[in-house]
């Protein structure tokens, strides 16, 4: 299982070992920020997150419950307040943590949760590259929907990527939890 705890400058050394090469590093921020991640660079990104009084973003490290172990990051940020609206952004599965266990799956669910019980959020939005089809098929899992696409909106070297536009509908989130047993109640 896992479970979302405030992204910290204790964090900071684990986010900048994980992103070690340039590309994976456009992969999971954009341009937000400049290559190699600095101290000083991810200083600026979480000031003033995680504040409820002033919900902007939040930003999270994922725990696995069993281990202990920080596995991977996720944030939550673009909201809109007026909207109900919100946007997952940045979203890394650690590199020591063996893919395909689930992980993913569970930091946007329980992103998902956040966004939807505590924060009252309406629609939850996020971006992926098309190129990244286990991350397509994890957010498809995890309720969303596919809403467009962008072609070629990021150069890359020589190439250019399109983004994948996808979203959850409070409603629909709901629907989903209604028909998924809870952890141990299952027959």
């Amino acid at each position: 299982m896992i479970e979302l705890q405030p992204f910290t400058s204790d964090d900071f050394t684990q986010l900048m070992e994980w992103v070690d090469d340039e590309r994976l590093m456009k992969e999971w921020s954009g341009s937000m920020f400049s290559f190699p991640l600095s101290e000083a660079g991810l200083s600026w990104y979480i000031e003033g997150a995680n504040n409820v009084h002033d919900p902007d973003v939040f930003i999270y490290k994922a725990v696995e419950t069993k281990t202990g172990l920080t596995v991977g990051h996720i944030s939550l940020g673009g909201i809109s307040q007026r909207d109900r609206a919100g946007r997952i952004t940045r979203v890394l599965v650690g590199k020591s943590t063996e893919r395909r266990r689930g992980i993913c799956q569970g930091m946007v669910r329980a992103l998902l949760r956040i966004g939807f019980e505590d924060l009252q959020l309406h629609r939850i939005s996020l971006g992926v590259y098309d190129f990244n089809h286990a991350a397509i098929k994890c957010y498809l899992k995890c309720g969303f929907r596919q809403e467009g696409v962008l072609r070629d909106v990021v150069r890359h070297g020589d190439d250019y990527w399109s983004l994948v536009e996808m979203g959850i509908l409070e409603d629909e989130w709901r629907a989903m939890q209604s028909a998924v047993p809870e952890p141990g109640n299952t027959p």
